[in-house]
């Protein structure tokens, strides 16, 4: 088995959240799915685990169908399907991560 690590760095972390954050707050949150693909894809492209690197595969216009969807359980749940919200998400992560090689 092979080594297991995280490469990325804190700078490289700060630079891409505050483009995120700039890209939300200038489209008023519509390219928020986007942002979020972003930063998913800097952090699993810096991910290596048992000696193979990851890549995500996921794109923000997939994302931003789910995001509609989830938004719509929301309001018809009066809220209640926030609570999951979280772990829809990690889901869809989980479900657009794989090995690189």
């Amino acid at each position: 088995m092979g080594e297991s690590y995280f490469d990325g760095g804190l700078l490289q972390l700060i630079g891409w959240s505050l483009l995120g954050s700039l890209i939300t707050v200038c489209t008023f949150g519509i390219c928020f799915p986007w942002a979020l693909c972003m930063i998913y894809n800097w952090e699993i492209s810096h991910t290596v685990i048992n000696g193979h690197r990851l890549r995500f595969t996921g794109k923000a216009t997939s994302l931003f169908l789910q995001w509609i969807k989830w938004f719509l359980l929301c309001i018809i749940t009066l809220g209640i399907y926030s609570f999951w919200l979280g772990i829809a998400i990690r889901k869809w992560k989980v479900a657009h991560t794989e090995f690189a090689d």
